[in-house]
């Protein structure tokens, strides 16, 4: 299976992920356009995971490395390990 396009669910819906998937951050009032690829994803699973809500946001609004995580998981998971 490849990474350029794939389903996923998240929040009990279906949604096309992949790094061939254009997209905006999810991050309200942000306009940035970014893929749904692993390098945009909010924790370490697509579909949202306990590292982070499976979200795709830009590099302005993506903190930390290996996972990355949007500001509100970043908020609620910091000093879990």
């Amino acid at each position: 299976m490849g990474y350029a396009q794939y389903d996923i669910v998240r929040n009990g819906q279906t949604i096309t992920a992949g790094y061939a998937v254009p997209t905006t951050c999810e991050e309200p009032d942000c306009a940035t356009d970014i893929d749904r690829g692993l390098a945009h994803l909010c924790g370490e699973m697509p579909g949202g995971d306990e590292h982070g809500c499976g979200g795709y946001f830009c590099g302005e609004h993506l903190y930390g490395f290996d996972p990355s995580r949007c500001k509100r998981c970043l908020d609620t998971t910091e000093g879990v390990r």
